[in-house]
C-alpha cells in the first residue's frame, strides 16, 4: 500500500464508514462530523496563518509608503520590505502551508467520497479491501446517500422543462455564497472612498487590487462549476469547511472586508 493511501486515503475512508455506522446510517451527518474534526485538527496551522495575514493587512499602509519611496528601485524596495516584516514579525508566506495541506486533504477526501458513495455490489468488495477489520461491510450492503433533499452521490442540480442546461440547487448556491463571505472577510475593511484615495500612479497596486477582487468572485463561481460535476457530498464538506473558516476568521480579525457592508446595513436600519 502506498504512503498516500496509508496516511490519508485509508484513514479517511474508515472514518467515513465509522461515523456512518455511529450516526444512524446517515452519510450526510458523517461528512459533517468528519469535516468538523478535520477543521479542528487544522486549527494549529490555520490560526497562525490567519493572524499572519491580519498582520500583513495592518502593514499595508507602511508597505504602500515604501513602494512610493523606492518604487523605481526594486532591490532596495525588497530590502526595505523584508526589514519591515522582520521588525513586526510578519511572514508573507505563512499562509502557504495550510493552503497546501487543505488542498491535499480535499483531494484525499474526494477519492474517499467516490469510493464510499459508489459502494454497491462489487464495489463493496473493493471497499472492504481498505476498511479495517471491525468496519468491513457485509455483501449486499447499500450505503444510504440521502441527506435532506440531496443525493450525496450526485451533483446538486435540477432541470426545468424546456431548459437545455441544469440549474444549481439551493445547497450548491449556499455553498458558493458562504465561500464568497469567507473570502470577503479575509480582505481588509476598506471603503470605496479609501480605495480611490489609495490608488498609486504606477497602477501596480491597482492591478493587485483588481486581481484580488476578481478572485473574490472567481472562487464562488468555481464552487458552482465544480458542483455541476462532483458529488454533492464533496460540496457539503466544502460548505461546512468554509463556514468554520468564516467563524475562525471573525474571531481573529472581525468582519474584515464585510465591515463596510455591515455598516451600511446598520445605517439603513436606522
Amino acid at each position: 500500500m502506498s504512503l498516500w493511501n496509508l496516511i490519508l486515503y485509508q484513514p479517511l475512508v474508515n472514518a467515513l464508514i465509522f461515523f456512518y455506522h455511529f450516526l444512524f446510517a446517515n452519510f450526510g451527518l458523517a461528512i459533517i462530523v468528519l469535516t468538523v474534526i478535520i477543521r479542528s485538527l487544522l486549527i494549529p496551522l490555520t490560526l497562525p496563518s490567519m493572524r499572519a495575514a491580519q498582520k500583513m493587512k495592518e502593514l499595508a499602509p507602511e508597505i504602500a509608503k515604501l513602494k512610493k519611496k523606492y518604487g523605481h528601485d526594486k532591490q532596495q524596495l525588497a530590502k526595505a520590505q523584508m526589514e519591515l516584516y522582520r521588525q513586526h514579525g510578519a511572514n508573507p508566506a505563512a499562509g502557504c502551508l495550510p493552503q497546501i495541506i487543505q488542498l491535499i486533504i480535499l483531494i484525499a477526501l474526494y477519492q474517499a467520497f467516490i469510493r464510499v458513495l459508489r459502494a454497491d455490489g462489487d464495489v463493496i468488495v473493493r471497499l472492504n479491501q481498505v476498511l479495517y477489520p471491525s468496519l468491513k461491510l457485509a455483501e449486499g450492503t447499500v450505503i444510504n446517500t440521502h441527506f435532506t433533499y440531496l443525493d450525496l452521490a450526485k451533483p446538486d442540480v435540477f432541470r426545468l422543462p424546456g431548459l437545455a442546461f441544469p440549474l444549481p440547487g439551493l445547497f450548491l448556491l449556499a455553498a458558493a455564497f458562504i465561500q464568497f463571505l469567507s473570502s470577503k472577510m479575509m480582505q481588509p475593511a476598506v471603503s470605496r472612498a479609501q480605495k480611490e484615495a489609495a490608488k498609486t500612479e504606477g497602477k501596480a497596486d491597482d492591478l493587485a487590487t483588481s486581481m484580488q477582487s476578481q478572485m473574490l468572485y472567481l472562487f464562488p463561481l468555481m464552487t458552482i462549476f465544480i458542483g455541476y460535476s462532483f458529488p454533492s457530498g464533496l460540496i457539503l464538506y466544502w460548505f461546512i469547511f468554509s463556514f468554520f473558516t468564516a467563524i475562525q476568521q471573525y474571531f481573529v480579525a472581525g468582519w474584515g472586508g464585510l465591515t463596510p457592508w455591515i455598516n451600511k446595513l446598520k445605517i439603513w436600519r436606522k
